[in-house]
């Protein structure tokens, strides 16, 4: 019988979360299995799980999300509940409105004598006040601590409300340091608490599309424009996404997702739970990639014939649009700073535009990434490589010696330094697909030919890091790798 997954990501085998050396030798040393779990012993931050487990599921219709926390563990939704507000926008939704986010705002007093009369006071507002069909409760590190059962709450707090479906989730952050695991506690509960491992009719040709909150607009549109053009019915979730939709996933005959890290476990949980295949592949940025992505859940599905017809046909239409960029961009030098599986795509997607990769910062280091760097080593020879969950201090010490021409990524620490910027987690923008490629590749050019702003931000910005630091080893903090 089958090891159930944890959530924890730590606990497959293989994958790094604290890491720094060059491309060349941490290839080698993965496939020789000496790469060792290392640590920091100085972190200047990290990315809880809690966030992400939030705004995997934020968009969701007729939801409240209770954070069972103190009330600075939702400070960090604010990003996730502008890419909403944004995706509203560009839906044609007119009456723009907020997610549904009650906190239970946990203290000392409920520390030392348990939290679960907040949390059955937030569960009657949310109830009273929005009368919703689903309510997300999400665990912190507080609650955690504390012991709250918010999973027998949970059943309890169904059989007093039959009209709402209540998913506690399970993110406390001191779980897992690799954020990408709150992705997983959240879909574990979808499966446990909405699925509950029913079997149902499969539908014919529809296909799982599963989409974290970073995916823009024209992005999914441009997803479900090639997966349409070899008759698929798209069932795109969780993102905007509703009940019903989430009740539709065992119907499937094949899952995808956008992005590798965003659903790959959870994938593999309806493959072993409902039978469904899927296609685990890499985030469609740039031509390789895209062709790449394309032709993985074609393979799943058996349409590889009309793939191929399809990807020749837009080869022709955008090579000529692809090689007038190259002439604007061959040659620059790119650091690429994002998340696991967006990084390794747009640090594929520069060697369209002939450019030279320099340095790459990405939160977690596994299987799938060796494959990304023994491929991006063929190309770029050799790269600073930086594996980190927010770690600042570390990026603009290789930023400051490297000295790229051109960043692409989260861009505040970078732009302070006066290097041109390419926000890589562009939610509002098309990014992905062989049309979001070519504005992608126009973006960069645009920013490297027009610096000034960044320039200037760097003559009145000073970062909050001594001269010194700049002329250390980057890893410096990093133990225990070797």
């Amino acid at each position: 019988m089958a090891v159930q997954y944890s959530g924890v990501r730590e606990s497959v085998p293989g994958r790094l979360n604290d890491l720094g050396d060059s491309s060349i030798r941490i290839e080698e040393q993965f496939k020789k299995g000496c790469l060792k779990r290392a640590d920091r012993t100085f972190a200047q931050g990290l990315q809880c799980q809690q966030i992400n487990s939030m705004a995997a599921l934020m968009s969701l219709e007729d939801s409240v999300f209770i954070s069972h926390s103190p009330q600075g563990c939702v400070g960090c939704t604010i990003m996730a509940v502008d890419m909403y507000r944004v995706g509203q926008a560009h839906r044609g939704i007119k009456l723009i409105r907020n997610p549904r986010i009650i906190v239970t705002n946990l203290d000392q007093k409920s520390v030392v004598f348990g939290g679960e009369k907040k949390l059955r006071e937030s569960v009657q507002k949310a109830v009273d006040r929005y009368h919703p069909k689903l309510i997300f409760i999400y665990a912190s590190c507080a609650s955690g601590i504390i012991g709250d059962d918010i999973d027998a709450l949970a059943t309890a707090f169904a059989a007093e409300y039959p009209g709402t479906t209540f998913v506690p989730i399970h993110c406390e952050g001191f779980k897992s340091k690799i954020c990408a695991s709150g992705f997983d506690a959240a879909f574990l509960s979808i499966n446990k608490y909405i699925l509950k491992k029913q079997k149902k009719e499969t539908v014919p040709n529809l296909v799982n599309l599963f989409a974290p909150t970073t995916v823009s607009f024209a992005d999914q549109k441009e997803m479900e424009r090639m997966l349409k053009l070899i008759g698929i019915e798209v069932n795109y979730i969780p993102f905007y996404s509703s009940l019903e939709k989430i009740k539709r996933i065992p119907q499937a005959v094949a899952s995808t997702s956008i992005c590798k890290v965003f659903a790959d476990e959870f994938m593999k949980t309806l493959e072993e739970d409902y039978g469904i295949p899927y296609s685990h592949t890499v985030m469609p940025i740039g031509i390789r990639n895209t062709d790449k992505w394309y032709r993985g859940i074609a393979k799943v599905l058996g349409k590889e014939a009309e793939v191929e017809e399809i990807i020749a046909r837009e080869h022709k239409r955008i090579e000529p649009l692809v090689a007038k960029i190259r002439a604007r961009l061959e040659g620059k030098r790119v650091f690429i700073c994002g998340g696991t599986g967006r990084s390794f795509a747009a640090a594929a997607l520069i060697d369209d535009f002939g450019m030279k990769l320099v340095g790459l910062e990405t939160p977690t280091y596994d299987a799938d990434a060796q494959v990304d760097v023994e491929y991006l080593n063929g190309i770029h020879k050799d790269f600073v490589v930086d594996i980190a969950n927010m770690q600042p201090f570390e990026q603009v010490n290789l930023v400051k010696k490297l000295r790229p021409d051109a960043f692409i990524g989260v861009p505040d620490w970078a732009a302070k330094l006066g290097i041109p910027t390419t926000h890589v987690l562009d939610g509002k923008r098309p990014t992905m697909g062989y049309d979001g490629l070519l504005y992608l590749g126009n973006k960069i050019a645009d920013q490297l030919s027009n610096p000034g702003f960044n320039k200037k931000l760097a003559e009145h910005v000073k970062l909050p890091y001594r001269d010194s630091w700049y002329e250390k080893d980057a890893f410096k903090f990093i133990v225990g790798a070797s």
